[in-house]
């Protein structure tokens, strides 16, 4: 084989970890230049950044590569398709070499001439060794996302063979050889987050050199940071400037160009298309790897409409405690936020290029106008909408336009309620305009409502039927991360800059970066004497209430309830209207529009006593669970049912049209399900039949039926069988539950769980299907129109059960067809009938 067909046929290796190195990547030996045999292998070229990394990161020796040479092609520039054409070529070298300026060493003649300054850069160029460890990556024409590693020089060591440097070379021993020759990411991101919050040099050094004795002296390469270093980077800070052009588009245009790592789109504006651009710095990446992998995305879409020139668009992830950090920032003018597809394209990639195997398992949208076919197109997942952004804009106006507090009460408690009723699909937008009505003497608050939110009021209750409704925790968190951005961002005193793009792009990717980064800080408490404002951290006000005990809760009948304040026991806060997200409490959290933690510690002790219904998302999580045994979610593993499902329903239609083949249900049941009259619209009777069925055919492999599944289920979430409690909802300890994949850490996907009805052996489902087949052989077409007069499967309506359901492309007709016959999709939790689809 060729030289260049043998490397084009080896497979590309992406290892799943954020950087990998040489030892986690298998290597092909191939021909190479002048009969030498080349280490090679292929990996995307978008990772090659991480490789380097990784392989810098050896343990065995320290090092950094650099880059020693690069040719890379003009992309203007016309070239021919050529199997061995490069678009790019990058030489990285140890950075202890290729030079050696130890006694006796060789320098390249092009090196020899260097004269060193007054004041040496910092460990350069007198750390060089003669190290020959060196690699060559080459993006080829034929596919420039693929990257060829040639990695001959693996070993570092100098022409002699012997180690240059690290703990292998004795004679590095007490020198700053034994170390890499600069500071970790992890450290160079903590002296620039520490110098941008305001922490001064000397406090900085001071920590860090306690940390050094405490540790019994350096042993790597970061313990030897020096002062320096440090006054260095706190000089280019303070004699940086984010106006780079008088003009903000050549501005954000120079930015975007120094910055390329920190962009992952970049569109200016023209005829057709506005301005967007996405910022993701290599931690957010990391960090929405991480935390993000089967959890919830969370979007944060309008923060700063009324402040800044353009609003931030900001996609949120929960870290280990549960708090909203930001993942990426997406800034445009707020007529184009209604077209996200391709950052969000753009996005995903990015994702992807670094872990193949993330994936998203649920994305929360606060705005009824986001493109949720895009998202689910995009990122695979469920789509939840959170209200948390239309509360806090009423609760807030509220306080300000409607001093008397009981009117107060009760124009919240109304909009609670019919939020609730729309979530529930027991009301509409007309339950608004009741309000309006009963509710005109507090006129301006009436006249806010009227103006600002009654245009949007038809959008906003079509998004709550048709979207899962986001947890409490998810909201709660959202709000935190609000109040962190109104201190951390807008907190200028001129004005002037919330109208500059390049202020704003650039107090994010510095300021405002560098203290999401340290609330992510293991030592950042070494610190809290120097903390301002803006480092508010701590627990989101859903937490804080899972810390109140319940005996500093003290309910006075059914409307009020107090609870003492944590900080001070001779505080007492009053809550209003307990039991609801929309009450009201006296606390100054709550005055400004927020949900603290005191009306959360109500909402759950009124839950777990029984005294309220369960929250809306809890609501549909019972309905989707109770649903599941009428609509089982489409997957292969529970095809094998598909046939016990058929006759089932075939029994079904056997009860009521008398048909002019045998039937192929014992007499029994047939006379039980006749005696029955005719079939529920709940499909209730469906377990019952196929229970019987199995008993008629000695199924006795069946774990347990779907009923069974659904019970178990549904009772260990605080939900009882419809049949045994009559239809009530019974009271759940759990505050909350999202609607979203089983592989999260915190949530529960009805959409993509699999449920399985029962499990049928081999040969009860040979039996199954050649009793169905031959009783379908011999029904004659024409009773088909017949059987759709009579029966309706639930979801079906009169005339699509003659002619078939027509729904997004689907047909399903009745009688069910063979074993074949693929399964009912899984439920739908938009309020859509579930469509069912056919094949042969």
């Amino acid at each position: 084989m060729a030289r260049w067909d043998e490397i084009l046929s080896l497979p590309v290796q992406n290892p799943p970890t954020l950087e990998f190195s040489s030892a986690d990547i298998v290597w092909s030996k191939v021909e190479g230049w002048r009969d030498n045999i080349d280490r090679v292998a292929l990996i995307p070229f978008a990772r090659v950044n991480d490789f380097v990394r990784g392989e810098s990161s050896n343990k065995d020796c320290p090092t950094r590569f650099h880059v020693e040479a690069r040719r890379r092609r003009p992309p203007q520039a016309a070239y021919k398709q050529k199997v061995d054409g490069i678009l790019e070529y990058i030489l990285y070298w140890c950075s202890f070499g290729p030079d050696d300026h130890r006694k006796g060493g060789i320098v390249r003649p092009s090196r020899n001439t260097y004269v060193p300054k007054k004041k040496k850069s910092a460990g350069r160029p007198n750390t060089k060794r003669g190290c020959t460890c060196h690699f060559i990556v080459k993006r080829l024409i034929a596919d420039p996302s693929v990257a060829l590693i040639i990695y001959n020089q693996d070993n570092h060591v100098d022409k002699k063979g012997l180690p240059c440097h690290g703990p292998q070379d004795k004679k590095a021993a007490g020198t700053r050889a034994m170390f890499a020759p600069y500071i970790s990411e992890d450290l160079r991101l903590r002296v620039l987050s520490l110098l941008y919050v305001g922490v001064s040099v000397e406090t900085i050094m001071q920590r860090h050199n306690e940390s050094v004795e405490r540790q019994g002296g350096p042993s790597n390469r970061d313990d030897l940071l020096t002062h320096r270093y440090v006054r260095r980077q706190e000089r280019s800070i303070r004699r940086s400037t984010y106006e780079l052009d008088e003009d903000d588009a050549v501005s954000i245009k120079m930015w975007v160009e120094s910055h390329q790592s920190n962009v992952f789109f970049y569109e200016d504006f023209s005829d057709s298309d506005p301005f967007v651009l996405g910022i993701q710095t290599e931690w957010q990446l990391q960090q929405m790897i991480r935390f993000g992998n089967q959890s919830l995305l969370l979007s944060d879409s309008r923060f700063g409409t009324n402040k800044l020139k353009y609003p931030i668009h900001s996609l949120l992830v929960f870290n280990s405690e549960n708090k909203a950090i930001p993942v990426a920032w997406i800034i445009g003018p707020r007529f184009a936020s209604g077209d996200g597809s391709r950052w969000m394209r753009a996005l995903y990639n990015r994702v992807q290029n670094k872990d193949p195997s993330w994936k998203l398992a649920g994305y929360v949208v606060d705005d009824p106008l986001a493109d949720v076919l895009t998202i689910r197109d995009v990122f695979r997942c469920s789509v939840l909408i959170s209200s948390w952004r239309l509360r806090h804009a009423w609760h807030k106006n509220l306080v300000k336009k409607c001093s008397e507090t009981s009117l107060r009460v009760e124009i919240f408690k109304r909009l609670g309620k019919a939020v609730n009723d729309i979530c529930r699909r027991h009301g509409d937008v007309d339950l608004f305009e009741d309000f309006m009505q009963d509710f005109i003497d507090a006129s301006d608050f009436i006249d806010y409502f009227k103006a600002v939110w009654y245009p949007r009021l038809g959008i906003w209750a079509t998004a709550l039927k048709t979207l899962p409704f986001a947890s409490q925790e998810t909201c709660a968190a959202m709000e935190f991360y609000h109040n962190q951005m109104k201190l951390r961002l807008v907190n200028e005193k001129d004005t002037c800059a919330y109208q500059r793009v390049d202020w704003l792009v650039d107090k994010l990717a510095t300021k405002v970066h560098s203290y999401f980064w340290l609330d992510e800080y293991s030592e950042k408490d070494d610190f809290s004497r120097y903390w301002k404002d803006e480092w508010l951290s701590g627990l989101t006000s859903w937490r804080k209430a899972l810390n109140i005990p319940d005996s500093d809760v003290d309910f006075e009948g059914n409307n009020c309830a107090k609870v003492i304040d944590q900080q001070d026991e001779k505080i007492l806060h009053v809550v209003l209207n307990p039991g609801s997200e929309f009450a009201i409490c006296d606390c100054s959290s709550s005055e400004i529009g927020n949900v603290c933690e005191h009306v959360f510690k109500v909402i759950k002790m009124h839950r777990d006593k029984g005294n309220v219904t369960p929250s809306v998302s809890h609501f549909q999580f019972r309905e989707a669970l109770i649903s599941m045994l009428h609509c089982p979610p489409y997957d292969s593993l529970i095809r094998d049912h598909a046939v016990s499902l058929a006759v089932s329903v075939h029994m079904k239609l056997n009860s009521v049209v008398d048909l002019s083949f045998p039937s192929i249900v014992s007499p029994t049941v047939l006379e039980q399900e006749r005696t029955r009259g005719p079939v529920s619209s709940d499909g209730g009777s469906d377990v019952a039949i196929v229970s019987q069925c199995r008993r008629e055919n000695n199924i006795s492999n069946c774990n347990a039926t779907g009923d069974d599944l659904v019970d178990q289920v549904a009772n260990a979430n605080g939900v009882s069988n419809e049949a045994e409690n009559d239809g009530k909802e019974v009271p759940c300890g759990e505050m909350e539950v999202d609607l979203v994949s089983p592989s999260g850490s915190r949530s529960v996907d009805i959409l993509d769980e699999t449920v399985s009805v029962g499990n049928l052996s081999e040969k009860s489902r040979k039996c199954l299907t050649d009793k169905l087949l031959g009783a379908m052989s011999d029904q004659p077409s024409n009773n088909h129109a017949d059987i759709s007069n009579t029966v309706k499967p639930k979801g079906v309506s009169q005339e699509s059960a003659k002619t078939g359901v027509e729904k997004e492309g689907k047909s399903m007709s009745i009688p069910v067809p063979s074993a074949a016959s693929t399964l009912p999709l899984g439920p739908d939790l938009s309020g859509n009938k579930c469509s069912r689809e056919t094949s042969t």
